[in-house]
């Protein structure tokens, strides 16, 4: 049986055709399958004989992934197609974990291994046929699923489906805010589609990881390729990592705060340990100044002055604590200007951010030598039209000569 998935970049590699042993691109043709994992201990063998019959993780549509007993010790490896127990009938999977992997992942996710169903046998050819016509039939339901829901008014979004390996039953995957009374949409569905079905809420960040796509990074989203657990990010986490609280920037996919900002999160609280507070007000001889901005990487931290807030001085954090210190005491302490010059033994300047103090900060250097070899028309010559002529070499600016070409 030819197996319909694309060749990839290499046109000499092709798919040897999709078997209960498994597609060589299994990864390729079944585009719809996200969250692969590399199996480090494949090549390694178990100084413990198990008594359980081998757990195998078997992986569905998108991000679904079960865990399932080997009772008849089947010869299974990452990629076979395997026909597993399900309620009601059957249903149809690609095993993506064998090993002790796959008990390091139930011992990560904290699964219960009491009541684990079972994989019946290697997927036939009859098998695998039904399973791709079933699965062509998804997208044409799910727009019909979708506009039966619209007509009757129903506050909710049906965001994917799925149907099981023998066809006896379709889940719907939809987000609704609250709770949503769907018993009329079941009998509908059931009436139009004439099979079983099975509602399932989702977030929005579940959503993205169905889905899939690629983040700002230019990588393809992390809920899509290895995140399985979805933490809370609030916008704690990007004032602790000194971040601009712009929505169009911190929200994912899915429109909330992405995942990733937790990723440096520790990183940067531990490194926040030894700075104050960013709330710190210096009494200085010049009057009082706030924390503006606070520098991890270079161990510094920027106030300005209540009057001038976009003039800034950097100071290093050790010398901020020992002007903290003088602040208790009822000492009022030296000037930014002099903490800047002494911090760390280098003379720093301060840093004019919209450069109040230059003259010239309208004028651009492109516009001043626009004119460098042109001649200059003089004022008293105001109202006549002049054709200004470009200066021949050697000929100064501020002189003429000749007579000018009246218009």
């Amino acid at each position: 049986m030819s197996c319909g998935c694309k060749i990839v970049e290499d046109s000499a590699h092709k798919c040897g055709g999709k078997s209960s042993q498994g597609c060589p691109s299994v990864d390729i043709c079944g585009n719809s399958y996200k969250l692969s994992v590399f199996d480090w201990l494949s090549n390694i063998e178990s100084p413990v004989k198990s008594s359980d019959g081998g757990l195998v993780e078997v992986r569905f549509k998108n991000d679904r992934k079960l865990i399932y007993k080997n009772v008849n010790h089947l010869s299974l490896h990452i990629g076979s197609i395997v026909v597993v127990e399900s309620s009601p009938g059957y249903d149809v999977g690609v095993v993506s974990l064998t090993g002790e992997l796959v008990r390091i992942q139930i011992r990560k996710k904290k699964l219960s291994t009491e009541f684990v169903p079972k994989i019946y046998r290697l997927a036939t050819g009859k098998d695998i046929e039904q399973w791709e016509r079933i699965r062509k039939k998804e997208e044409s339901v799910k727009k019909q699923a979708r506009i039966i829901a619209k007509n009757m008014g129903l506050s909710m979004k049906i965001s994917d489906i799925e149907y099981q390996g023998d066809g006896t039953k379709i889940t719907f995957y939809y987000i609704a805010d609250g709770r949503v009374d769907f018993r009329q949409l079941i009998k509908d569905y059931a009436q139009l589609f004439r099979t079983k079905i099975d509602m399932k809420q989702i977030g929005f960040r579940q959503e993205s990881a169905k889905i899939g796509g690629l983040g700002s990074c230019g990588r393809e989203l992390c809920c899509s390729t290895w995140l399985t657990d979805f933490r809370s990010v609030n916008t704690n986490v990007a004032r602790y990592q000194q971040l601009s609280i712009n929505p169009q920037k911190l929200a994912g996919q899915c429109g909330k705060l992405k995942c990733c900002l937790n990723f440096e999160l520790d990183s940067y609280l531990d490194a926040l340990e030894n700075f104050p507070s960013s709330n710190t007000v210096l009494d200085t001889e010049n009057g009082r100044a706030s924390c503006i901005k606070i520098d991890v990487f270079k161990n510094k931290m920027w106030f300005a002055y209540v009057g001038k807030p976009m003039v800034w001085y950097d100071i290093e954090v050790k010398r901020v604590w020992e002007e903290i210190s003088k602040n208790k005491k009822g000492r009022k302490t030296l000037p930014l200007e002099e903490l800047v010059d002494k911090s760390g033994g280098l003379v720093q300047k301060k840093v004019d951010l919209i450069e109040e103090n230059s003259i010239d900060r309208f004028e651009k250097k492109h516009f001043r030598n626009k004119h460098k070899n042109r001649r200059i028309v003089h004022s008293s010559d105001k109202g006549k039209k002049y054709h200004v002529q470009p200066a021949k070499e050697g000929e100064r600016n501020t002189k003429m000569k000749g007579e000018r070409k009246k218009c």
